[in-house]
């Protein structure tokens, strides 16, 4: 509207108010309140309705996904990477500071975090798997401490503060990134949190009243949640996760397969206009609504291009490997990562926590390619390790009766 003509010779801020009472009259009220007891209200103005019928289709698994996803071989490979997008995105929109690659080396191999930051980490990804049990559960309180207290473990300078409410002598409010002294969101004061947090668990489990499309509340607990701020920390981290188990609650189960957080990283100065511009317009959360909406589109849009890219990247392995058709699909991703990364080496915990198998799984898979001659296995310790074969390239050629071979 800033940049739109005025019609009938009405000034801006006419055209603006006019516009106003029309969308006020089409509102749709939400039974929580601001900090100052006023109702959130939402308003289905275009391109609502459409984008939501597109996640109902594509993430409630309705339109036909790729075959990689539905694959029950195959899928635990893109489940996995996507926890760990999420957790180490989530973790950086918070202040963490670890590279993806050393994140993803770290759990990956399950080893113990070095820093707060991994430690930060750590905890998303255990989160996130930990919601998936929780799919079936009413959202409580209790569970909503249990959410924090997986999620800032070991990263709070008083550990007494996770799985509880901040207090009253706990000044909490939300700063600008730039300067980090300018005020933009003060929360409701402690003593209302509980009663608030009745309220948002309420919501939550509602299934009687106006409806509420699914996406839409679990987009309201996410901006609700981190509206209250009940917490000393973690709370952006507490409330994405509520989104994820609020979604996962009403069957979109394709949403475990993308990170919003993800998306959110590549811009999150507007992230937080969504919450600004939704508590200073009269809690009209549409604002908040329209911009999460289109960050879940961007992350199925994303999923889609990773998909893409490794089935290309499949492609090729198997015209490199169709001389040797026994290799599974875990042997074959092991074996082109080994290609590009010569002096990469793998264990068994890594590779069954890189592909969510079982630990005889992941130790046969690997002996088997060391039966081969493709893997060298020694022991490291107590582990065993195995790294990839000097001229690996030539010896996949040669297993597969091929003259020559290139992995790209």
């Amino acid at each position: 509207m800033q940049y739109r003509e005025p019609p009938g010779g009405l000034s801006r801020e006419e055209y603006w108010f006019l516009t106003k009472l029309k969308r006020q009259a089409s509102r749709q009220m939400v039974p929580l309140v601001d900090k100052n007891g006023e109702p959130f209200n939402y308003i289905s103005v275009d391109p609502i309705p459409q984008r939501l019928h597109e996640i109902d289709l594509r993430l409630g698994g309705q339109v036909k996904m790729p075959e990689q996803v539905t694959n029950r071989e195959t899928r635990d490979e893109y489940y996995v990477n996507s926890l760990i997008q999420e957790a180490i995105t989530s973790s950086q929109l918070e202040g963490a500071t670890t590279t993806r690659q050393v994140a993803k080396e770290m759990l990956r191999t399950g080893r113990a975090p070095r820093d707060r930051s991994e430690r930060m980490i750590l905890n998303n990804y255990m989160t996130m798997k930990r919601i998936a049990e929780l799919t079936n559960e009413p959202l409580t309180k209790d569970l909503v401490f249990e959410i924090h207290g997986l999620i800032t473990e070991g990263t709070l300078d008083d550990p007494t503060a996770a799985g509880r409410f901040r207090r009253a002598d706990e000044d909490v409010a939300v700063y600008d990134t730039l300067t980090g002294q300018k005020i933009l969101h003060k929360p409701p004061p402690a003593p209302e949190l509980d009663l608030r947090m009745q309220r948002l668990c309420a919501f939550a489990n509602q299934t009687d009243g106006a409806f509420v499309h699914p996406v839409i509340r679990s987009i309201i607990l996410h901006f609700m949640l981190a509206y209250d701020h009940p917490f000393v920390d973690g709370n952006g981290r507490t409330a994405r996760a509520l989104f994820y188990w609020s979604m996962r609650r009403h069957s979109y189960w394709m949403a475990e397969f993308i990170s919003i957080s993800h998306i959110v990283l590549k811009a999150p100065a507007k992230y937080g206009y969504a919450f600004l511009f939704t508590e200073t317009d009269e809690g009209d959360l549409t604002y908040f609504i329209l911009y999460h909406l289109k960050i879940i589109t961007r992350a199925l849009e994303s999923l889609h291009e990773y998909i893409a890219r490794k089935a290309a990247e499949l492609e090729r392995l198997e015209l490199e490997l169709r001389g040797i058709e026994s290799l599974n699909h875990r042997q074959r991703s092991l074996i082109q990562h080994a290609a590009r990364h010569p002096g990469k080496s793998y264990t068994v915990e890594e590779h069954r926590r890189s592909h969510n198998v079982s630990y005889e799984t992941a130790r046969s898979d690997l002996l088997d390619l060391s039966e081969r001659g493709l893997l060298a296995a020694g022991r490291k310790g107590k582990k065993w390790v195995f790294t990839p074969e000097r001229q690996l390239t030539g010896r996949l050629a040669a297993i597969g009766g091929r003259g020559s071979a290139t992995l790209v």
